[in-house]
């Protein structure tokens, strides 16, 4: 099978780690990965903003690049989402097949692939912050949950208020500030009362939101994209990254 990594521009331009941690854990499970360089932003932020007309671009060059794989696997529900829900609103016939060959990551793991013990190490204390777009557009479920459970040496605690939202939502972060805020404060607050060490997510737009506000406060919590825990074993030489 032909399987692309969509990387992205939250990660490619901040977070190049999480790419790579998704290139190791599949060519570790034995699938070669793709990285077609003439892919771009999805979309998304003019879609979700009002300017249809500017996405349509986009959404055709995101075509076009992933045009040919049987599978493209992105480490973000928001920007899956975009693809699975968005794109067939749009009435592009370039882009009618490219929603049924995107996966979210621990849906490419979990539904294609079948496993949920990837053969991770990561002895850490975690806790897990299911994104808006993966929980309710998507419908992840358990997967990522499954997934870390399933990590040798993590010990996995349940998030009070796992379900709400954090605050990010994109340019709503930027218009309504004061509530984004208030909203991540009251995340952060569950997650510090957890006693954990690590701050999971799928998405690192969400991760970004969250690590700044753990940063203002100076709080002993570090936030890790699940792509990452994922990819590490015992004999892992990368660095974890401090989202």
């Amino acid at each position: 099978m032909r399987v692309a990594l969509f990387v992205t521009c939250v990660n490619d331009a901040l977070y190049p780690g999480t790419g790579r941690a998704v290139v190791r854990l599949l060519e570790r499970l034995g699938v070669e990965v793709d990285f077609p360089e003439a892919q771009t932003c999805c979309g998304q932020p003019q879609f979700n903003t009002g300017y249809r007309a500017e996405t349509l671009p986009l959404a055709r060059r995101t075509a076009a690049a992933f045009a040919g794989y049987d599978y493209v696997v992105t480490p973000s529900g928001s920007c899956a989402a975009m693809i699975h829900d968005n794109y067939p609103k749009l009435g592009l016939p370039e882009a009618e097949s490219l929603p049924g060959r995107v996966y979210e990551l621990t849906e490419f793991l979990v539904d294609v692939l079948g496993v949920t013990d990837v053969g991770a190490y990561y002895p850490h204390t975690v806790t897990y912050h299911p994104s808006c777009h993966g929980l309710r557009m998507l419908g992840l479920g358990d997967r990522p949950l499954r997934l870390l459970r399933a990590v040798k040496g993590l010990d996995l605690v349940e998030l009070p208020g796992a379900e709400e939202c954090c605050g990010f939502g994109g340019t709503f972060a930027v218009k309504n500030p004061a509530v984004s805020a208030a909203m991540a404060a009251d995340k952060v607050r569950n997650a510090l009362a957890t006693g954990a060490e690590v701050l999971c997510g799928a998405d690192n737009s969400c991760l970004m939101h969250l690590g700044g506000t753990l940063r203002r406060q100076d709080a002993p919590l570090r936030t890790v994209h699940l792509a990452e825990i994922l990819a590490s074993t015992e004999h892992s030489t990368e660095k974890e990254p401090l989202v």
